[in-house]
């Protein structure tokens, strides 16, 4: 009887045992890790080929193997750049994914268009290269295939789609108008405000406050504008920059602000931007009277419901992502 006990306890060990190494007694060959599991979507699998096979990932791939060689997977710094940018993809590719259902509930796919749609965009991608050959080689230098080329123009397809069902019912009401109207006043001139300014750009505080001095003892602002500036290009005519919209995006807005508070000929103190330090001289300024509200109305209502769809659709995506109950298996990855 003990010896039949002790028959079966050292059976149910060995198979405690190989229930504790079964995972690393099976060979995790390149065809079981690309169909291992990294994430669910709503029970919707994503598997490790679709990461790897991501043009995102692809192309990483390709530069970690010229920053580190062949044997760049056994690289510990590589491998664990791999890993950051594989978690990177997931994240978009889970993205996709609720995009895609989404698209199916809210009835916005029409398989039969969408396909029509898709083929039409890479057909004239396509036409844009001289021969096939030509075409494939920049694909690859993308890091796209024709399948993930067509799978990532689906989803340019899909999304607006999702976006504009998702958001139709957004409305700006008479009061968020009005509100906006007062708060951007500037924005609704009879023709764009603009200023003329010339600058002297330096790097740092001390620097700045010499430039100003210099020009408070009536030096010419062209001439310490050569001397000390950074800003090339503006030196060349002595930091002249022509003529500036108020609203123009391509400037600072703590330049554009301190700009716009100078009056015709006066020269700013220091003003600190994210570029450096700058002293800015007001040559000439346009301003033009403000359109009355009535006019603007309908242009105000766009711009009101455009934010408001834009911060409902971020709402969204946040929603979408809890109630898709996002699994990771991170050890897949």
């Amino acid at each position: 009887m003990n010896k039949t006990k002790k028959i079966i306890a050292s059976v149910l060990i060995g198979a405690f045992m190989l229930s504790m190494t079964g995972c690393n007694l099976i060979e995790k060959t390149p065809e079981r890790i690309k169909k291992s599991t990294v994430a669910k979507v709503k029970g919707e699998k994503i598997t490790r080929g679709e990461v790897d096979e991501h043009p995102q990932m692809v192309k990483t791939v390709e530069s970690i193997k010229a920053k580190y060689g062949k044997d760049y997977e056994n690289n510990e710094e590589a491998k664990s750049q791999l890993k950051e940018a594989r978690k990177s993809v997931l994240e978009e590719i889970t993205m996709e994914k609720i995009i895609v259902q989404k698209s199916k509930e809210l009835k916005v796919n029409d398989e039969k268009k969408i396909e029509e749609e898709v083929n039409k965009q890479f057909d004239t991608i396509k036409k844009n290269y001289k021969d096939e050959k030509e075409f494939k080689k920049d694909m690859t230098a993308g890091g796209f295939t024709e399948k993930t080329l067509k799978d990532f123009l689906r989803i340019r397809v899909l999304a607006p789609k999702v976006y504009e069902k998702a958001v139709k019912d957004v409305k700006a009401s008479e009061k968020e108008m009005k509100s906006y109207y007062d708060s951007h006043m500037a924005e609704f001139t009879e023709k764009p405000n603009r200023i003329h300014v010339a600058h002297i750009l330096v790097k740092t505080e001390e620097e700045a406050k010499k430039a100003k001095a210099r020009l408070d003892k009536k030096e010419d602002f062209a001439k310490v504008a050569k001397e000390m500036s950074t800003d090339k290009a503006a030196n060349e005519q002595g930091g002249d920059l022509g003529f500036i919209n108020y609203n123009d995006p391509n400037y600072d807005r703590m330049f554009m602000t301190a700009s716009q508070a100078l009056s015709k000929g006066k020269i700013s103190e220091p003003i600190k931007t994210q570029f450096g330090w700058h002293i800015i001289k007001c040559i000439e300024k346009e301003e033009y009277p403000i359109k009355k509200y009535d006019q603007v109305k309908e242009e105000i209502n766009k711009l009101v419901v455009e934010s408001k769809k834009e911060n409902k659709w971020k709402e969204l995506l946040e929603q979408w992502k809890k109630d898709a109950k996002i699994k990771t298996y991170e050890k897949n990855l």
